[in-house]
């Protein structure tokens, strides 16, 4: 503890032994084992929890730690990335420079992103030396720090890596959150911080008074209630006191409020300027708000600094303890409160601050009605949006509070505030802000822009009938301006994607595209082209639908996993592997849908270990960001492809999991996925009857091959069909496959497996020996080895022996080089009664743990680790995402029942072939 005039202990820290031992036992610990840990120090203010984590720091540097500490301030708490930035740029060697830091928050838009790029700096950091990174006063932690946070420690967990959080005791706080975030997977330590016990307080005393201490003091101390910082408060006023002769202040009992009184009153007006800035402000910054020139308040500096209220550390004035910035704002009156903030913040962006600095006092100190409040708070929006859209939607949301009713600057302002929550996934909070807008009848312009500007959230929320009905209710009105008539149109275009009439929804579109290209509006136009390209694709017209999204992605690369989806439906794999790589290399945005399309091509091509990791780092990053667009459809394929694998309880698992997040969005879409996928489990069970039941679910939504992610599947279906004699159904199913090839008459996947189709159908050897001339130039290998294995049987049964063998075999091989252990098996059992050698290592399932329980991919990634890369130069080696090689990495980790990459290195280096 250090207090006025020098230090109060000179042992270290009082009564705080046993809490110190924690924490250094786990500095050990994660320097030893070389994973991570994570420590909470919580209490209430002044309780000693910046002393003692300075005491673990101190400790920390000793033990060789590389060390990042930051505190987040209370008036700070709004400005992105703030309170991380306190960690990573300070220190003797700092995880970033500050320039590099500055691009990071300033050139990327991504949440996700730069996460990522934080975790590699620590990793790297890590590899060499242990690194401990604290934050104090977490409570007031802002969003997009407490987001890092919440992913990091996780993500850096098979890293020497110690998080120290200090801050209050807020039982939902964001010290909270972080933890829970962590939970399972790294060690944590919760310290909390009570009051000192008397003799603890005791020696306090005699560390700063140089004496025994008698029963006065001992009286005088016990109004400190064990509170160290109080302590310390009234232990320097005794020593003030002691050395004038003057009595001791009666105002020490409860705080620092006497001490403040003593002070000349330019001083306490200066401090006061000082309190109303924040913990940590500049010396012209505070002299502007008092408007006195800053060279008449050097001695009110030297009196506050003298006093031990405030610290210079040659940048900036830092109040010593926040309890005393709270002591000082205070007192000074509620009205001066606000008019003060709403000074501080014209200052602020007056002396060339950014817009999301001058926010906290706004906050504090706007009125209603005042647009020049309005006005910063739309700017820091805008600015936010980007990397933090939760606060974005909150400061657009509070400025349209501030906009009386009657002003027709509401509606502008409403209109920005929708977009922003929009953006922030809170659509519902969005269609309810909007409709109160509308609900106010504003003009007829500013009503066709705000239902233009729903209609992004009412397509999140799964409802094209709504959007449908105002897109239109809103052109009928003839009143709009011709971008937003565009707009209006395309939205239209878009919601009559999901209807059963195509093609007047195509005729919709191509109306919408002209009418953009005419307004020469951008969101008209990106509008247009997506509609255009959903409706092309729910046609099964693929070329179509490729042009359409080549054209988006080229407007707006954000659209690029369209393109990349567009190309695999129409068997283009090399232009698809092309854009992905282009994707990697260049940090594409939207990266969870990325990893959809990622997953999609990895399933094409049979890589069923690569594309599972696939979805499950995309389902991650969705949840991640609260904004869950294909989980469905991921836990779907995930299902499919353990049941290739012949893992019954996670394809089980992976059911379950589609049918709650089908609660969440119940679109036709997601519905006809969930329901062909329980007649698949049902077909498992035996259950052919009910299997039969659940097709004619699907088509009661829609043609099966209306569903995009069914139509590979059709094979399945009609199978099911014949297996229940529901022949009718199965002759559906394959005309329904022959209508899609021909609109698809140059894929081979579209053609090849109508034939097969066909073929099964009609129980057509023949066909079915077409079917496998079409696929041989499918880049698919799963369709490939299907159509191969009915060509086989039906081979068989024909008597054709010879031939029979060799499609049975291609298709065994097939399935078990793709790793579909299951399907591989059911193969090998119709080659049993032909007389040929069937045992194939091939179809032998992997072990759960240890080595060779780990899949390609799993065993490549954990050799480069052991080798001492990051995930990041894993990745670029690999040309994959770092998303994805964490998702390998930590299914290794499980799989080998390791934690750190210490352990790795060592596991590698003792196998037999390394």
């Amino acid at each position: 503890m250090a207090g006025t005039g020098g230090p109060l202990s000179r042992d270290g820290l009082r009564g705080r032994e046993a809490e110190l031992g924690e924490l250094e036992a786990l500095i050990a610990s994660v320097a030893r084992t070389g994973s991570g840990g994570m420590a909470l120090v919580r209490g209430e203010p002044g309780i000693g929890k910046t002393t003692l984590l300075a005491e673990a720091v101190s400790h920390a540097r000793a033990a060789g730690y590389s060390v990042g500490v930051g505190k987040a301030d209370e008036l700070h708490h709004i400005v992105p990335l703030s309170s991380l930035a306190a960690c990573v740029l300070h220190g003797e060697q700092p995880l970033l420079s500050g320039a590099a830091f500055a691009d990071l928050a300033r050139n990327h838009d991504q949440r996700i992103w730069l996460v990522e790029r934080l975790a590699e700096v620590i990793e790297a950091r890590a590899g060499s030396v242990p690194v401990l990174i604290g934050l104090d006063d977490v409570q007031w932690a802002d969003s997009l720090s407490r987001f890092a946070l919440q992913q990091l420690p996780t993500r850096l967990r098979t890293s020497p890596v110690l998080w120290v959080l200090a801050g209050r005791r807020e039982p939902t706080g964001p010290a909270e959150e972080i933890a829970a975030a962590a939970e399972g997977n790294l060690p944590t330590v919760t310290v909390s911080l009570g009051p000192l016990s008397g003799t603890a307080i005791a020696q306090l005393a005699g560390d700063a008074l140089g004496a025994a201490v008698d029963e006065r003091v001992r009286d005088l101390l016990d109004g400190a209630g064990g509170n160290p910082f109080l302590a310390v408060e009234m232990l320097a006023g005794l020593r003030t006191s002691r050395a004038s002769d003057d009595p001791v202040p009666p105002g020490l009992v409860v705080g620092v409020r006497g001490r403040l009184r003593s002070l000349e009153p330019d001083t306490l007006r200066f401090l006061q300027m000082g309190a109303v800035l924040g913990r940590r402000f500049g010396f012209h910054e505070a002299a502007a708000l008092h408007g006195r020139p800053a060279t008449t308040l050097i001695a009110a500096l030297e009196e506050a600094v003298r006093a031990g209220l405030l610290d210079d550390d040659g940048d900036h004035l830092v109040f010593r303890h926040d309890l005393l910035r709270q002591a000082v704002y205070a007192d000074i009156l509620p009205s001066a409160r606000k008019a003060l903030h709403r000074e501080a913040a014209r200052s602020l962006v007056a002396a060339g601050h950014q817009p999301i600095d001058a926010v906290p006092h706004i906050l504090r100190g706007a009125l209603p009605g005042d647009e020049e409040a309005v006005a910063l708070l739309q700017r820091a929006a805008d600015d936010v949006l980007p990397v933090t859209p939760d606060l974005a939607a909150d400061l657009m949301t509070r400025a349209l509070a501030l906009v009386p009713s009657g002003r027709p600057l509401r509606f502008t302002v409403g209109e920005q505030t929708v977009l922003c929550l929009a953006r922030a996934g809170r659509n519902r909070e969005a269609l309810s802000t909007g409709d109160g807008l509308l609900a106010g009848r504003p003009p007829l312009e500013a009503f066709s822009r705000l239902q233009a500007t729903l209609g992004g959230t009412l397509w999140n929320m799964d409802l094209p009938g709504e959007l449908r009905r105002r897109a239109e209710a809103a052109l009928a009105m003839g009143c709009a301006a011709p971008e937003i008539a565009a707009r209006l149109a395309a939205l239209r275009s878009l919601a009559l994607s999901r209807d059963h009439d195509l093609a007047a929804a195509r005729e919709a579109g191509e109306t919408a595209l002209r009418a953009a290209t005419a307004s020469g509006d951008r969101e008209a136009h990106v509008m247009a082209l997506s509609g255009l390209g959903e409706i092309a694709q729910n046609a099964g017209e693929n070329t179509v639908a490729l042009k359409r999204f080549a054209a988006l992605s080229a407007i707006d690369p954000a659209f690029l996993p369209e393109e990349i989806v567009a190309h695999l439906h129409t068997d283009d794999f090399e232009a698809a592997e092309r854009l992905l790589l282009h994707a990697t290399e260049a940090g594409a945005t939207r990266q969870a849908m990325m990893l959809w399309a990622q997953g999609q091509h990895d399933l094409g091509r049979g890589r069923l270990d690569d594309a599972d990791a696939d979805f499950v780092t995309m389902e991650r990053l969705e949840d991640e960001v609260r904004i869950p667009v294909q989980q469905v459809n991921g836990r779907v394929i995930r299902s499919r492809i353990a049941l290739l694998r012949g893992d019954r309880e996670a394809a089980r698992e992976h059911l379950d999991a589609a049918r709650e997040r089908l609660a969440a969005r119940p679109n036709p879409g997601n519905t006809a996925a969930t329901r062909f996928l329980e007649a698949v489990h049902a077909e498992a069970d035996g259950n052919i009857a009910l299997s039969v039941s659940k097709l004619r679910q699907v088509q009661q939504e829609g043609s099966f091959m209306r569903w995009r992610l069914l139509r590979d599947w059709v094979d399945s279906a009609i199978r099911i069909a014949l297996s229940g004699a529901d022949h009718e159904l199965a002759e559906d199913l394959a005309e329904q496959a022959g209508a899609h090839a021909g609109r698809n008459p140059a894929v081979p996947t579209a053609t090849g497996i109508a034939a097969q189709a066909l073929g099964l159908v009609n129980d057509d050897s023949a066909m079915l020996e077409h079917s496998a001339e079409l696929l041989s130039t499918c880049p698919r290998p799963l369709v490939r080895a299907a159509a191969s294995a009915d060509l086989g049987r039906a081979l068989l049964t024909a008597g054709r022996q010879q031939q029979a063998v060799a499609a049975l075999t291609y298709a065994r091989d097939t399935f078990a080089e793709s790793g579909a252990c299951a399907a591989a098996a059911r193969v090998q059992r119709a080659l049993r009664g032909t007389g040929v050698d069937s045992r194939r290592a091939a179809t032998v399932q992997r072990p759960v743990q240890g080595w060779g329980a780990l899949t390609v991919s799993e065993k490549k990634i954990a050799r480069l680790i052991a080798q001492g890369h990051t995930n990041r130069s894993a990745a670029d080696l690999l040309v994959v995402s770092p998303h994805t090689v964490n998702t390998h990495l930590t299914s290794a980790f499980r799989k080998l029942s390791i934690n750190s990459r210490v352990q790795l290195a060592n596991l590698v280096m003792a196998l037999p072939d390394s």
